[in-house]
């Protein structure tokens, strides 16, 4: 790991009892508010797939953040997807389980048939998200190209569930 990549997963703070007694949350605001160590991990969270994507697509909420860096450090569009009812015209929507209940996640037709996506998001806990991320942008036609997070939580097991993923970080 660079120089640069070992100080930015430094400024990743850890909150205990967030938002809920027994979760470790992993702050990355200080990480973002840093412009040499947001710009370090958007590299290295693009650099597996460069030239090989046509849009960034982030996930709901800060996938949304690295997202954006990441489509414009890349030359790319950028599409979000959204919790359910957050879009005016979605397209697309699928269900997933989540540990106490479900969630759906949609997306607007700016995925297109054969678009080529990088999948983007903060963190790969159960997969649950991702999984169902990577539904959404087949069922619009795309073809995830690749999926990039800037940290994985190993202990929770989501790479099982989502499959080849790159992470810049694990904890």
């Amino acid at each position: 790991m660079t120089e640069a990549l070992l100080r930015a997963e430094s400024l990743i703070r850890t909150i205990p009892d967030y938002p809920e007694p027994g979760v470790l949350f992993r702050d990355i605001t200080p990480l973002l508010a840093d412009a040499s160590a947001l710009r370090a991990v958007i590299d290295a969270m693009i650099a597996p797939f460069e030239g090989e994507f046509d849009v960034v697509a982030g996930v709901e909420a800060r996938g949304f953040l690295l997202a954006g860096a990441a489509a414009m450090e890349a030359g790319a569009g950028l599409v979000p997807i959204r919790k359910a009812g957050k879009l005016p015209r979605p397209a697309a929507s699928v269900s997933y389980a989540l540990e106490y209940g479900s969630a759906t996640i949609e997306a607007h037709d700016d995925i297109r048939q054969d678009m080529r996506v990088l999948l983007v998001d903060d963190v790969l806990a159960t997969g649950g998200t991702l999984v169902a991320a990577h539904e959404l942008v087949a069922s619009l036609g795309g073809t995830v190209v690749g999926t990039a997070v800037l940290m994985e939580l190993e202990a929770l097991g989501g790479r099982a569930l989502v499959g080849d993923v790159h992470a810049v970080f694990t904890a």
